[in-house]
């Protein structure tokens, strides 16, 4: 336990060295639903949905839905995905975002936490309706993220956890490294079907231009069928 806790804490230590804030800075906010449905112990269908309010905490200026299919490997978990994401200027329409990707992910433990690698190659195909233009580029993101149970061995039903991720982005165009990423934050197990976590997100932007620093209060729920666990134990399930 105490191994783990310290993983975590390094995690935070290292991300925070980063988050310079300015007053002029502010809350922004992340809000996240997902939709897991496990159809066996290899294949799995993932759907999220996702709304920022960027420049105003409570006026939503970018949106995400997005989903795709996985296939567990063990610990490990090729997946392949597709969304399409929206960014408001000013209360107008300013950019469409069609994104294609392939992801891999490996998980494996730190005695009690649990760790997450992911990698995720991305094709991105804009249109911005004012000009009637279109561009396109690749983005590249490495993420570690951390879970650790804190009033039970595992994440199960009535679990509280501690949480946190780091990830970077970087692509072909200057600058390369694109932003970085960091979440820490809190979270409960309702039930093997529903999850919540609530955490601060810090993101830094790397532009030609300038540096950005984005405060966001994280709230996410999540959603899990298991159609192994769910269906009646008489129904005939693929092994």
């Amino acid at each position: 336990m105490k191994q783990s806790l310290s993983f975590l804490i390094i995690m935070c230590i290292c991300a925070s060295g980063f988050a310079q804030t300015n007053p002029r800075e502010h809350i922004s906010s992340f809000n996240m639903t997902s939709f897991t449905y496990k159809h066996d112990k290899n294949w799995q269908a993932y759907i999220e949905l996702q709304t920022r309010g960027i420049e105003d905490f409570v006026k939503v200026d970018y949106y995400e839905v997005k989903g795709g299919v996985g296939y567990n490997i063990g610990d490990h978990q090729p997946f392949v995905g597709i969304g399409t994401y929206g960014t408001y200027k000013n209360s107008e329409f300013f950019q469409r975002e069609t994104r294609l990707w392939l992801q891999y992910t490996y998980s494996h433990k730190l005695n009690r936490l649990k760790l997450d690698h992911r990698l995720r190659a991305e094709k991105r195909l804009y249109y911005f309706p004012q000009t009637d233009t279109e561009d396109n580029t690749e983005r590249y993101r490495y993420r570690l993220s951390a879970s650790l149970p804190i009033n039970k061995e595992k994440l199960e039903a009535n679990t509280f956890f501690l949480n946190a991720f780091n990830e970077i982005f970087v692509g072909p165009e200057e600058p390369n490294f694109k932003r970085n990423r960091f979440l820490g934050g809190v979270g409960y197990v309702f039930s093997r079907n529903v999850s919540s976590n609530l955490g601060y997100m810090w993101q830094r932007e790397f532009t030609a231009d300038n540096t950005r620093n984005l405060h966001f209060l994280y709230f996410a729920l999540n959603f899990t069928l298991d159609r192994m666990k769910d269906v009646p134990q008489s129904y005939p399930v693929a092994d």
